[in-house]
């Protein structure tokens, strides 16, 4: 029977979770207090950081999304500003008016695939980078079901299922957004979510699979 499968960890009601990657928090002694402005693209990105330093709730927070500020929300985190694209590079076009002349630092992965850091630059903004966490492919074993549908939801999630299983001609591809897609082999057909949620991601598949 064709099932949907979900490249993370988030549970929801009829979905797969195919867990083919892990975060590795990054542990670090940074001295928040030189900052007045944190930039979060991701909220594993939040998880890491509040794993070894509470002081980032007292700083004001720069969310790529509503996902993103939510959770920076349940950790009592200061939300100030939140994006409206959902994706790198159009966030960072977002940021330059709203942290001029700030002290900035940007929260992330050891691996990141948007040019954040390089558009605000360009624009004037002074930032520092702090790597707070990585992800690591997982060993899985399933069986995949013919037909299925396989939501995307970062590149990673496409590196490391591509590591492990190989692609049939019945199966579908769904992906969060345009970065996550370019990261899938050339041959592979897709549909792109219409918002960067994990939410509009199940809709489409349920549409498909209708």
């Amino acid at each position: 029977m064709a099932k949907i499968y979900l490249l993370n960890n988030q549970k929801y009601p009829n979905i797969e979770n195919l867990e083919v990657f892990g975060i590795e928090h990054i542990v670090s002694d940074i001295d928040l207090s030189k900052y007045d402005s944190l930039v979060f693209t991701s909220k594993n990105a939040v998880y890491s950081l509040d794993s070894f330093n509470k002081n980032w709730k007292k700083i004001d927070s720069y969310a790529i999304a509503q996902k993103t500020a939510n959770v920076i929300k349940e950790l009592e985190g200061k939300v100030t500003f939140i994006g409206n694209s959902g994706h790198g590079n159009e966030f960072a076009n977002e940021l330059i008016k709203v942290l001029k002349n700030k002290k900035v630092l940007y929260v992330k992965a050891l691996k990141t695939v948007s040019d954040l850091p390089n558009i605000l630059r360009q624009n004037g903004i002074v930032l520092d980078e702090l790597i707070a966490y990585k992800t690591s492919c997982k060993k899985t074993c399933a069986n995949l079901e013919k037909n299925s549908t396989f939501i995307f939801t970062s590149p990673s999630s496409v590196e490391c299922f591509f590591k492990q299983y190989t692609w049939d001609n019945s199966y579908k591809a769904i992906v969060i957004g345009h970065t996550t897609a370019r990261f899938l082999p050339k041959e592979i057909k897709y549909r792109v979510s219409s918002t960067t949620s994990v939410e509009e991601c199940i809709k489409l598949a349920k549409q498909i699979l209708l």
